[in-house]
């Protein structure tokens, strides 16, 4: 599934390609009713996590809600060409084609209706709104592990597996460590580390956490820890536990697990 990054990259392209031109709203599949959007200009594109939003002029506000999921993707033409059968929506300027194939969502939305969608998402921190402060809160009051709670997007929107893996790595944490166990001010320093890495991912349309590494360097040379077999930092073998319904891969070494060991102080303190 895309990641932060790639949705506000998406945004930002699409914004600069498509924005208040003619447009020509379709949907070759039929399974997306493009009538509700008809003869309206794209004025903004918006990203807030995973979630694309496509705002259209006019009155009633109406919004192009998409979220990829793990098989949606964009094709993208630079003229007009006879679409694939399988595609949802179809937004077409004389000079660009987007093709939108195998979504999770794809609906017209109105205002209303995208406030009450974001109201349930966390704080996106490649968002000038975004609140990191808010955020570390929300973090340390959780008694979940944080590698899952990086995972919630009800409570931080943009984070996917590699970046968690890596965000986790960069600040020496053991996945297992409970968020309330995190001092704020480390976990507001690990939301900085993120909006980081999400903006050097906007910029370069690819994740690359290791420092001084460039869209020159070996694929595999790029990240510290998610899927490697030894720990870039460390050389330590790199192992893995499920954590949010996904394979998360950390260093034992340089992430050890003090976070759980306090925790079963704790407990036993109490009795």
């Amino acid at each position: 599934m895309p990641e932060g990054h790639t949705i506000h990259r998406l945004a930002r392209d699409h914004g600069e390609a498509i924005a208040n031109r003619p447009i020509t709203v379709s949907s070759p599949q039929g399974r997306f009713d493009a009538a509700l959007v008809a003869g309206k200009k794209i004025v903004a594109v918006e990203a807030w996590g995973k979630h694309l939003f496509y705002r259209f002029g006019g009155r009633p506000a109406r919004f192009v809600h998409v979220h990829l999921g793990l098989f949606g993707k964009f094709f993208r033409h630079a003229t007009e060409t006879t679409p694939r059968a399988t595609t949802r929506m179809r937004l077409a300027t004389r000079e660009t084609t987007i093709d939108l194939v195998g979504p999770t969502a794809c609906e017209v939305l109105d205002r209303a209706e995208v406030d009450l969608l974001c109201a349930r998402l966390g704080v996106d921190p490649l968002r000038d709104d975004a609140d990191l402060d808010a955020a570390a809160e929300a973090l340390h009051d959780r008694r979940t592990p944080i590698g899952a709670l990086l995972l919630d997007q009800s409570v931080v929107s943009g984070i996917g597996n590699v970046y968690r893996a890596e965000i986790l790595f960069l600040h020496r944490l053991h996945p297992a460590t409970l968020g309330s166990e995190i001092p704020v001010r480390e976990l507001r320093a690990l939301l900085e580390t993120t909006r980081q890495l999400l903006r050097r991912g906007v910029e370069n349309n690819r994740i690359i956490t290791v420092s001084g590494a460039t869209l020159k360097t070996p694929r595999d040379e790029m990240l510290y820890v998610y899927k490697r077999k030894a720990c870039k930092h460390c050389g330590e073998k790199i192992a893995s536990v499920t954590s949010g319904g996904r394979a998360l891969y950390y260093c034992q070494r340089c992430q050890p697990v003090a976070g759980m060991l306090s925790a079963k102080k704790g407990r036993g303190t109490r009795r």
